[in-house]
């Protein structure tokens, strides 16, 4: 063992223990896998946080929930390996230090790629650190020795082959296309990164008139500042008030331009005047239409949002102000003719929050449908991922089903570059693995790379296996992959889970883990999701320092269902650190009378009372609810046996009746007592110790058991030997009785250290329990006589309670002064009669009723039952005083 001590300090201190016992595991190894090849191998694969700043509490949730398993199999026996690391970001990471940049008066433009690089790299080694302190914090046990960055040689190697062997395969391809442009941070998005939020705007109405006759047509547009680059206007074919118009052309205001009117199906007649103007170049649809009818593409912005030669007249201006400009300028020459307010959809980044700008541009592509086929295929086989909870399966194939092709090419300087290099002598281009030496068509030895780089999921896709050493035939990736569970959040089920499938598929042949386990979000007390805006976040360091790691990792732990959100409370986790306390306090009290005994010295073979059979039957059923629930991931369900147990069965019951051979006169006794006592402590640390790892390191080197850590200790298994159902009836009447008489005195006011006279009127088959517990009555009751027996009659005054088997009677007479008691129990029943019928009076009011909020009525209605069962429970008391 590390340490050997004979009693805790009287306080728990979590930063000495965080300290201390996180420096050990790391100096044993204990966090390392393979040192025993005998052993099954369990995997999980952390989801790389990405190196753009601190981790929050989403992360330690996240990260809570994997060290909770993996430290459970590790106890189990299992080779478990949990692999740390780091994700690049390209796009977040590139804005943050670009903003850093900016605030010392410099731009990556003035540095240059390569200069700028080296500050991103210096950002990411910095934040890396940060985030390995922050694990530390947490108390993850990470195996470091195989810590991974998704921008390091091997992964960017296995970057590269998938790359390639999908181009080669025909599965990317380049292209132009309208893609989302995110002009603050001048790169394309895939779907997913583009956030829709319900916008209040404008629907703007315009006539464009023919170009023969006198006639226009009408469109309508929420973008007029695009109006520059129609190219077309579309109709539906069977549009009997536009068929005449097919063919004909029309004069594009402001810019002079000759359009023409094409039919096609794509066309809702029903929307609007059901003609709509095509501008290719800047509308995904539009684009699709202009293919099909040969119309010119005009970009009329640049990637910065910025009004570009095409627009004319407002060359310069910035989309918004272009969009004032234009609408002035429609309305003086009469072709706006009405303006109407318009609630719609608008995409904006995800990293940048600027509105996304569909926008015509060169990128390069995956061609997703056989790639999806294939995941689809594995799912529906039954032999896929299986999700839990298990809806969200259908959520990942009802987005994979539908999944558009994938823009992978990002316009940055931090990432993955593309490894497709151009000559510009004959125009051919070559991708492959490493740097061409020459063009293999002219011999030119001058060529150029794409300036491109890949989008952070093209890579992030390849966790599971790129980080185990593929595409090289590693020994971890023949042991360790699949791995057996991944542990995320639903919000990116998309963006990386299913990319992780059908990646893992399509170059391992296989799924990248077995189950994949998906949680919430955490949110605030009031259910708000935590940001910047509301300044309603949490940062998880800030709960450590003030509770300790123990507590925030019980509180999240435990408040949590799989797939749903949580909120966060603070007073959760002041619970979690008062359920810290009580463990310190009772192992506190057990070390003491644990000292200076030798392992050996405890069996459990000796003479167990009532308290030990019991303790330890229920000991053995919260092993098995406790592994029956990690097996089905309820953290939840698993956490609340654990509270339960240790609060309310080993601490507030066991230890109290244990305390009567412990410091008692027979030495059977009370050798027994202690090794149940050490026994089921040494169990419930082992049991507890996932979900808090440094309270229990700390007490469990104190116990008398062998081994050098907990966190390798064997995971307790159910003894049938210690099953005892008949103990557990038994101590179920003792609490049940003892809790009668506690519950009396206090109604009465007597003093707890005053002792009272008890009477218990039992049945012949529950008399034994009484009479072999006297001694444990007489303390926890504070009972001078007790006398049980099945013909005990009733005294003339005095407080009764039924139990289970009994009956049990406290005289009054001379412990309290009846009369007084009498006129204050009087006092109280007129004031309950009050309350109820006040209460009463307000619900049978129909206008309280029909106009007062659901909840107020039932916090009423809720109020009136409360007052009557007190008010039962007065009367009842006086009746007992009365004789009656």
């Amino acid at each position: 063992m590390a340490e050997q001590q004979s009693q805790l300090p009287t306080a728990y201190d979590p930063k000495r223990a965080e300290e201390k016992w996180y420096d050990y595991w790391l100096e044993g190894g204990f966090f390392q896998a393979g040192k025993n090849p005998d052993q099954e191998p369990f995997t999980i694969v952390i989801p790389p946080p990405n190196v753009t700043g601190n981790l929050h509490i989403g992360h330690a949730l996240d990260t809570t929930l994997q060290d909770i398993l993996i430290r459970w199999k590790r106890m189990e026996g299992y080779d478990a390996l949990w692999l740390p690391g780091t994700d690049h970001a390209g796009i977040a990471t590139q804005a943050r230090v670009e903003a850093h940049l900016r605030e010392e008066g410099a731009s990556r433009h003035e540095l240059g790629r390569e200069k700028f690089q080296e500050k991103v790299w210096e950002w990411k080694e910095h934040y890396a650190q940060v985030i390995r302190k922050q694990w530390r914090k947490l108390g993850l046990s990470l195996d470091y020795s195989r810590e991974r960055f998704t921008m390091d040689e091997g992964l960017s190697r296995a970057v590269r082959e998938v790359f390639v062997r999908l181009y080669e395969k025909g599965l990317i391809y380049r292209g132009k296309y309208i893609i989302n442009w995110d002009p603050a941070a001048r790169t394309a998005l895939s779907d997913i990164e583009v956030i829709h939020k319900e916008v209040e705007g404008k629907l703007y109405h315009m006539n464009y008139p023919l170009k023969q006759g006198n006639g226009h047509i009408r469109v309508a547009t929420t973008r007029p500042e695009t109006m520059l680059g129609d190219t077309g206007v579309a109709v539906h074919p069977d549009d009997d008030r536009y068929k005449h118009l097919i063919g004909k052309t029309v004069i594009l205001p402001i810019v002079n331009r000759e359009i023409p009117i094409v039919a096609d199906e794509h066309v809702d007649p029903e929307f609007g005047s059901g003609a709509v103007k095509i501008t290719p170049a800047h509308d995904p649809n539009d684009f699709e239409i202009g293919q099909r009818h040969d119309l010119e593409p005009i970009l009329v912005m640049d990637e910065t949002g910025t009004m570009n030669d095409q627009a004319g007249p407002y060359k310069g201006l910035d989309r918004f102000e272009c969009r004032k400009r234009i609408v002035r300028d429609l309305q003086e020459q009469g072709i706006l003719t009405k303006i109407e307010e318009h609630t719609h959809s608008v995409g904006h980044s995800e990293r940048s929050g600027a509105v996304v700008e569909p926008y015509l541009s060169t990128q390069w592509f995956v061609r997703m449908q056989p790639l999806a086929e294939a995941a689809i295929r594995d799912t529906r086989s039954g032999e896929g991922v299986r999700f839990i909870p298990e809806r969200f399966e259908k959520i990942y194939l009802h987005w994979i089903e539908n999944i558009r092709d994938w823009c992978i090419s990002r316009q940055l300087w931090w990432g993955h570059r593309i490894p497709a290099w151009y000559c510009d002598e004959c125009g051919e281009m070559i991708v492959q693995m490493e740097d061409p030496d020459r063009c293999p068509r002219c011999g030119n030895g001058k060529l150029r790379q794409e300036e491109d780089v890949l989008d952070t999921w093209f890579s992030s896709g390849l966790w599971p296996f790129s980080t185990l050493g593929w595409p090289g035939e590693t020994d971890d990736l023949k042991r360790y992959y699949p791995t057996d569970v991944l542990v995320t959040g639903y919000d990116i089920i998309y963006f990386w889970v299913a990319r992780m499938i059908f990646t893992a598929l399509e170059f391992t042949g296989s799924k990248p883990f077995k189950n994949v386990l998906i949680h919430g979000l955490v949110r605030d007390a009031e259910g708000r999701k935590m940001s910047k805006s509301l300044g309603n976040g949490v940062d998880p360091m800030e709960v450590i320092e003030k509770y300790g790691a123990d507590a925030i990792r019980f509180m999240l732990s435990t408040g949590i269902t799989p797939g749903n959100d949580m909120r966060f409370r603070w007073e959760r986790v002041e619970s979690a650190r008062n359920f810290a306390n009580k463990i310190w306090n009772a192992s506190r009290f057990a070390l003491m009378h644990l000292d200076g005994v030798e392992t050996g010295e405890l069996t459990l073979d000796g003479q167990l009372s009532t308290a030990d059979r019991w303790i330890l039957h229920r000991l053995n059923e919260t092993v098995d609810r406790v592994t029956r629930s990690l097996n089905r991931y309820d953290f939840g369900e698993a956490g609340q046996a654990l509270y339960h147990f240790i609060w309310d069965e080993l601490c507030d019951w066991y230890i109290e009746f244990a305390k009567l051979p412990l410091y008692g006169d027979d030495e059977e006794a009370r050798r027994s007592t202690r090794a149940v006592l050490a026994h089921v402590l040494d169990h419930s640390l082992r049991l507890l110790h996932p979900f808090m790892p440094f309270i229990t390191e700390e007490i469990w080197q104190h116990l008398p058991v062998e081994g050098e850590s907990i966190t390798v200790a064997s995971w307790p298994q159910v003894d049938s030997a210690f099953a005892a159902p008949e103990a557990v009836q038994e101590m179920e009447v003792l609490i049940e009785t003892i809790r009668s008489v506690r519950n009396i005195r206090a109604e009465m006011d007597v003093p707890p250290k005053k002792q009272v006279d008890l009477l218990i009127r039992a049945e012949a088959e529950a008399l034994s329990v009484f009479q072999n517990n006297v001694a444990a009555i007489r303390r926890l009751c504070g009972v001078n006589n007790l006398e049980a027996g099945t013909g005990i009659r009733r005294p003339e005054r005095a407080m009764t309670a039924v139990v289970t088997g009994a009956e049990i009677f406290l005289p009054l007479e001379g412990l309290i002064d009846i009369e007084q008691t009498l006129s204050r129990l009087e006092g109280e029943l007129k004031k309950l009669d009050k309350e109820v019928d006040r209460v009463e009076k307000k619900l049978s009011n129909e206008g309280f009723i029909n106009k007062a909020p659901a909840h107020v009525v039932e916090e009423e209605r809720a109020k009136g039952q409360e007052y009557r069962e007190k008010r039962e429970k007065v009367r009842n008391r006086l009746a007992e005083l009365r004789g009656n």
